[in-house]
């Protein structure tokens, strides 16, 4: 097990910034279509993070064209070019699901300063 675990280590990114709950990030995905690989970028709200060390996966959120757009992002996962945290949010919960089911201006989180 220790091997294992001492893999994973060395597979462990430090060169990302400390991502919290609430935080409104731009998430730099490559993509890739065909023989060509560009870089796409995913705007919106961390909602949840789950796991640790190698595993570590968060979730961002956000509204396109009045439909709600969630996607799981591995951390460590080589097909993140960057990311960039544009907002600190202040909330007081682990997962904030409850946006889900809020619009507009109801959707907003206070921003930490």
């Amino acid at each position: 097990m220790d091997l294992v675990r001492q893999i994973g280590q060395d597979q462990i990114r430090t060169d990302l910034p400390q991502l919290n709950i609430g935080d409104t990030v731009k998430v730099y995905v490559k993509v890739k279509e065909g023989a060509r690989e560009r870089v796409q970028m995913f705007e919106g709200i961390i909602i949840q993070k789950k796991h640790g060390g190698i595993n570590e996966t968060f979730t961002v959120r956000r509204v396109s064209y009045g439909v709600g757009v969630e996607r799981i992002f591995p951390v460590n996962s080589p097909n993140i070019d960057r990311i960039e945290v544009s907002r600190k949010g202040k909330v007081r919960r682990a997962k904030l699901f409850y946006l889900r089911d809020r619009v507009g201006k109801a959707a907003r989180v206070k921003q930490r300063l």
